[in-house]
């Protein structure tokens, strides 16, 4: 029967972590499906607790302990009211808020990591994990990273490879856009490929199938372990889309923030909704469709005002390819209201000097292409041989066999 890897560590009655003092990075996502209870879903603090595991404090990534806050929006620590822990943050308002405080490790003999990733390069859970492993390796402390799928599945790997001048938090590893692998094999290569001397311990999820998304899991009837693990990733369908709709908050379009559908309506009150989902139509994104729609934004971006634009559906998940997508989307705003369309200019995750479309696909190329008029294949160009080189690079950390596709 499937198990997480916190699943798993419980089975086993959290042996290896008996007698330490440990600190766990978290969020809502870290849910765990007791062998007692198999039908209840508790979080893996109450359950580590509940086992007589010191639990002596918390972190908490982007979005908080409890993902109450929205993108780029800064978090407070403090003492937790469900937990009545101290809960130290690790998305505040500086980039150094994001490394581990050395001070923030004392006493502490095992960091415990347990969050829901989305299988894109761009969400920074996966950054959160490597900057801790960098602290944790410096300062002694063992890191036990509970492994969870990669909702996408482990077959399919799309982009390109990350410049190094164009590292930054939504690009913290250099992996494509849609890497293929899990918040454990993640730790496996960050952690070879940086030489770290840390005590690493990856525990792995029981009976995955890499050729699956997670919600074509067989849970045996005890419910999905998934739970949004932030705030505008509700379902599995939303992130089977981002790694092409993030791409849209590097422009001035509406990534559907602030709506019950992210990532999944891309517009803006400037679009022609008909017009903009004719000519994505027409770009024939295998696997894809949209229809035209209207929405209003509530959070960020066009609150308040309509907004003509489309909505994406994946129909067929076998064929889509989620970044060339996110290119289309783009490529198709830009090509009906050139004057209108421009890319976002703010700072974006601690970084002004480059945009932020660069920074989500990690380099200039692709947005340079669409300035000059390319096609979409252009866009896509240096996708293949990134892809190759990473599959070649990432194949000695995988934890888990993969039947096709270039991790194989």
């Amino acid at each position: 029967m499937f198990r997480t890897g916190a699943e798993s560590l419980e089975q086993q009655g959290f042996a290896q972590l008996a007698g330490q003092r440990v600190a766990v990075v978290c969020n809502p996502s870290s849910l765990v499906r007791s062998a007692r209870r198999p039908h209840r879903r508790q979080h893996l603090v109450d359950v580590l607790r509940a086992r007589g595991i010191d639990v002596v404090r918390l972190f908490g990534p982007e979005h908080g302990l409890w993902s109450t806050a929205q993108d780029l929006i800064a978090v407070d620590g403090g003492a937790d009211p469900v937990f009545g822990l101290e809960v130290a943050t690790l998305y505040g308002r500086s980039v150094d808020s994001l490394v581990l405080a050395p001070e923030a490790l004392d006493g502490i003999q095992v960091l415990l990591f347990d969050i829901q990733d989305v299988g894109a390069r761009y969400y920074t859970y996966a950054a959160t994990l490597c900057m801790a492993l960098q602290a944790c390796a410096l300062r002694g402390v063992r890191v036990v990273v509970l492994d969870r799928p990669n909702p996408l599945g482990g077959e399919v790997v799309e982009g390109n490879a990350l410049a190094p001048e164009y590292r930054s938090f939504v690009g913290y590893i250099d992996v494509p856009q849609r890497h293929g692998l899990t918040i454990g094999e993640i730790a496996r290569l960050y952690a070879a490929e940086q030489s770290l001397d840390v005590d690493l311990h990856v525990v792995p999820c029981e009976d995955w199938n890499p050729a699956q998304y997670l919600d074509e899991i067989d849970f045996g009837g005890n419910g999905s372990p998934w739970y949004a693990p932030s705030p505008n990733m509700p379902t599995v369908a939303t992130a089977v889309v981002y790694p092409g709709g993030c791409l849209v908050e590097g422009t001035r379009l509406s990534e559907g923030r602030g709506t019950t559908r992210p990532f999944e309506l891309i517009g803006a009150p400037w679009l022609d909704a008909r017009r903009y989902a004719q000519a994505i139509e027409a770009l024939a994104i295998p696997g894809m469709h949209v229809r035209p729609m209207l929405f209003e934004p509530t959070f960020q971006k066009f609150v308040g005002q309509v907004c003509g634009g489309v909505a994406v559906e994946v129909f067929d998940r076998a064929v889509f390819p989620a970044v060339r997508s996110g290119l289309a989307l783009l490529a198709a705003a830009h090509a009906l209201s050139p004057a209108d369309f421009a890319w976002r200019t703010e700072t974006y995750e601690f970084v002004s000097d480059r945009l932020a479309i660069d920074l989500l696909m990690g380099g200039t190329a692709a947005r340079l292409c669409l300035e000059a008029g390319g096609t979409i294949d252009d866009m896509c160009a240096d996708f293949a041989s990134g892809e190759a080189q990473f599959a070649d690079h990432a194949r000695p950390y995988l934890l888990y066999r993969r039947t096709s596709g270039v991790l194989r």
